[in-house]
C-alpha cells in the first residue's frame, strides 16, 4: 500500500478557539497529501469558533461534531470513534502544519515492517500567541530521546510526543483504549506511554513538520493542567511500582524527581496569585511526591511543609524566590 492510498482522518478538537481555528484548518487544506476526512469536534465552545469551522465547511470537507465540554482527550476520542481512515492525524486548534506534514508522516506506514507501526512523530517549532517564531526544532531543546526505545526514559520526563506532531494507527489506538478521559493534561503522554508498553514501533522524524504555539492562555499553563498532573502521576506511581528484588525502583527514581519541579512550581505560582486553596493543594501534593522519594527530599519537605503551609507567611516567601530558586534546583537533583 502506498502512502497515497493510505486514507487519513484528521481529528481538531476546538474550545473557544475562534483566534486560531482558521489558520489551522487552512495549513490542512495546503497538504501535499490530502486527508480523506477532516473532523472537527466542538467542546461546548463559548466563542465564535464553530461558526468559523461552518463557514469553512461551506466550500470543504469538513464535518462539525458537537458535544458539551469535557475536554480534549474526550473531544478527541469522539472525533475519531465518528471517522473510518486507518490513519489518524491529530491537529491541535492553536497549531499549524507545514504542507509537507501529512506526506512525510505517512511515508513509514506503506512500508512492511516485522514490527507493527503503532506512529509517526516530528520535531515542531515554536511559535507565539501572534505567530511569531520563538524556536526552530524545538524538541532539540528539551532533553527528551527520540524515538521512544526505552521505558525508563519514558517515565524520566515528559515524553514531547505532541498531538499536532504524529500520524497513529487506527488499530493501535483502538486497540489500547484511545486516550484517558480523566485525563485533561499529560493525557498525549500517557497514550503514547501505553502505546509503546503494549509493543508498537514508533518512528521519529528530526526535521519540523509543523509550529506548536505557546501561550498563557495555552492548557499547559492551566490549573486543570495541574490538577491532572497529579492525576497522571498516581497513575504512574500505580503502575509501575518500585520492585526492589530486581533492582527497578521505578518511583522512587524516575516518577518522582520527573514531577518534583513541577510541584515546586505550583507551590510558587499558587503564593504568587494568594490562592490559599491551591497552597494548600500545594502543599499536599509535594508531601505525597516527597514520601515516594529518596530519604534526603523526603526530610527537607517534610522539615519546609509546616513553614510552607502557613498562609500569613506566603506573602513574605515570594520575594525570596529568587533567593531560594539555586537551593531548590540543587536538592531536587
Amino acid at each position: 500500500m502506498t502512502k497515497e492510498s493510505l486514507g487519513i482522518a484528521v481529528i481538531i478538537p476546538l474550545y473557544d478557539g475562534a483566534a486560531f481555528i482558521e489558520q489551522a484548518l487552512r495549513s490542512v487544506f495546503r497538504q501535499t497529501l490530502p486527508a480523506t476526512e477532516i473532523v472537527v469536534v466542538d467542546d461546548g465552545s463559548t466563542d465564535d469558533g464553530p461558526a468559523i469551522v461552518e463557514r469553512l465547511a461551506a466550500s470543504h470537507p469538513i464535518t462539525l461534531l458537537r458535544q458539551a465540554n469535557r475536554g480534549q482527550s474526550a473531544a478527541r476520542n469522539h472525533g475519531v470513534a465518528q471517522s473510518r481512515a486507518p490513519i489518524i492525524a491529530l491537529l491541535d486548534q492553536d497549531d499549524v502544519w507545514y504542507d509537507d506534514h501529512l506526506e512525510r508522516l505517512a511515508g513509514p506506514f506503506s512500508k512492511p515492517a516485522s514490527i507493527e507501526l503503532g506512529w509517526t512523530y516530528s520535531n515542531l517549532d515554536e511559535i507565539d500567541r501572534a505567530g511569531g517564531l520563538v524556536s526552530r526544532d524545538v524538541l532539540d531543546l528539551t532533553g527528551s530521546r527520540h524515538p521512544k526505545r526505552n521505558l525508563k526514559h519514558c517515565l524520566a520526563s515528559d515524553m514531547f510526543v505532541l498531538p499536532t506532531a504524529t500520524l497513529l494507527s487506527r488499530a493501535a489506538f483502538t486497540a489500547v483504549g484511545g486516550f484517558d478521559e480523566s485525563l485533561s493534561g499529560f493525557e498525549d503522554d500517557d497514550l503514547f506511554l501505553r502505546l509503546f508498553r503494549a509493543g508498537y514501533d514508533n518512528i521519529y522524524i528530526p526535521t519540523a513538520l509543523g509550529q506548536w504555539r505557546m501561550h498563557s492562555q495555552s492548557g499547559s499553563f492551566s490549573w486543570r493542567m495541574s490538577i491532572s498532573r497529579m492525576t497522571y502521576m498516581r497513575k504512574l506511581v500505580a503502575s509501575f511500582p518500585n520492585d526492589p528484588a530486581r533492582e527497578l525502583f521505578y518511583v522512587r527514581d524516575l516518577i518522582a524527581p520527573r514531577f518534583m519541579p513541577w510541584l515546586v512550581r505550583e507551590y510558587r505560582l499558587a503564593v504568587q496569585d494568594g490562592d490559599t486553596g491551591r497552597i494548600d493543594t500545594a502543599c499536599q501534593d509535594l508531601g505525597y511526591a516527597s514520601r515516594l522519594s529518596r530519604w534526603r527530599i523526603r526530610w527537607i519537605v517534610a522539615l519546609l511543609l509546616p513553614v510552607l503551609r502557613l498562609h500569613w507567611l506566603t506573602r513574605h516567601l515570594l520575594p525570596m524566590q529568587v533567593l531560594l530558586r539555586p537551593v531548590a534546583r540543587r536538592v531536587l537533583r
